[in-house]
């Protein structure tokens, strides 16, 4: 049983994965159906309410949708991810699923199960996905609606999840490791690895709201676990431990070629994958959100936002100080959760640092061993 912790390359086998790498070629695309969920869960920082009529409206269409992923297969796009909010709440999730797989299309939901119905079972028999994630919030119904804040999202949850292991169908589940479960993290590790296999993963650090609400931003940092937790946790998962310790040399950047470039972006947004939100706009990964960084593709087209627009987001620079100085040129960077986008959503600059994502990277380099040069 492995606990993921690093992005899976599909296709190993292939010689198609290299070469499209090698030619930064679009690969795949994710598909954000909605923000709507039928859930309230205190840490997301994507979810509005089941019943907004503004979301909803402003939500893609079907033929919307059909035209990006055309778009996006002539590109050389070969696997899509549907995501939301929830988005099985949408009642044409099934015409939109079956578009994309009948374009040829791999496709992988990601969902909370607790709207997956008999119905449902036999379209994904009929029409495979490549695999469905979910996410365990917890064990027990009171730890799971602790976190979901919905009454009886726990047995819709386990009702789901039954429908899809009956079935046969691959799934793919994760947790996120927060205030409230934290203390059946445990549990929900041994109740994924029952039902996995040979996946399971979770992810003890979340991200701020893409719409920047205080109140759920409060919520959200409350939600937070702190450092030593994290590295607690970290350590007591003993694939995670063995991960960390066979990549430090990756994860710890002794020598940065970039450290004299002014350039934001170190990352590979925008390499391979793009993400589309429910209105339809481009980003280069999920929650980059910057007014500058993001492309309408419902006025343009996704071969423009690829091969024009994504240079010029990649071509932003920064000329402070403070940022130059320490997170551009830090070794421990990659143990840390700081990129443009997200320091964008903490603090309203793409060029800050973060000072709750810089004592969580330190605290995983000091249980790492490592401490030369991280300040």
């Amino acid at each position: 049983m492995t606990t993921q912790l690093f992005k899976e390359k599909p296709f190993q086998e292939s010689a198609l994965w290299d070469t499209m790498m090698e030619k930064n070629a679009c690969t795949s695309f994710t598909l954000e159906l909605t923000a709507r969920c039928n859930n309230n869960c205190r840490h997301c920082y994507i979810n509005l309410p089941a019943g907004d009529t503004t979301a909803r409206m402003q939500e893609l269409s079907v033929g919307q949708i059909m035209d990006i992923a055309d778009q996006a297969v002539r590109m050389g796009a070969i696997w899509c991810t549907i995501t939301g909010g929830e988005p099985l709440i949408r009642p044409d999730f099934a015409e939109i699923y079956i578009g994309l797989k009948k374009k040829g299309l791999l496709v992988s939901v990601m969902t909370n199960a607790t709207l997956v119905t008999g119905e449902l079972v036999k379209l994904f028999l009929r029409y495979p996905p490549r695999d469905i994630e979910i996410t365990v919030y917890g064990v027990t119904r009171e730890t799971y609606e602790a976190v979901s804040r919905r009454a009886g999202s726990f047995n819709a949850f386990m009702r789901g999840l039954d429908l899809l292991l009956d079935a046969g169908i691959k799934i793919r589940l994760k947790a996120i490791a927060i205030r409230s479960n934290l203390h059946e993290i445990q549990k929900i590790a041994e109740f994924s690895q029952l039902r996995t296999k040979d996946y399971y993963r979770f992810d003890p650090q979340i991200i701020l709201r893409i719409d920047h609400d205080p109140v759920r931003n409060n919520e959200i940092r409350n939600e937070r676990l702190t450092p030593d937790e994290i590295v607690a946790l970290e350590q007591s998962d003993a694939d995670r431990t063995k991960a960390l310790e066979k990549n430090c040399d990756k994860l710890i950047m002794s020598k940065l070629s970039l450290a004299e470039s002014n350039h934001l972006f170190q990352c590979g947004a925008g390499k391979e994958v793009f993400n589309v939100s429910p209105d339809g706009m481009f980003r280069l990964c999920m929650s980059l959100c910057h007014p500058d960084c993001v492309y309408d593709l419902k006025t343009g087209s996704l071969a423009d936002a690829w091969q024009n627009f994504i240079p010029k987001v990649r071509d932003m620079q920064s000329n402070q100080k403070d940022f130059l100085s320490n997170c551009q040129v830090c070794p421990i960077i990659n143990l840390c959760l700081w990129c443009p986008g997200h320091a964008y959503l903490e603090t309203g600059r793409l060029d800050e640092m973060v000072d709750y994502f810089c004592r969580v990277a330190h605290a995983r380099a000091k249980a790492l061993g490592y401490t030369k040069g991280t300040g």
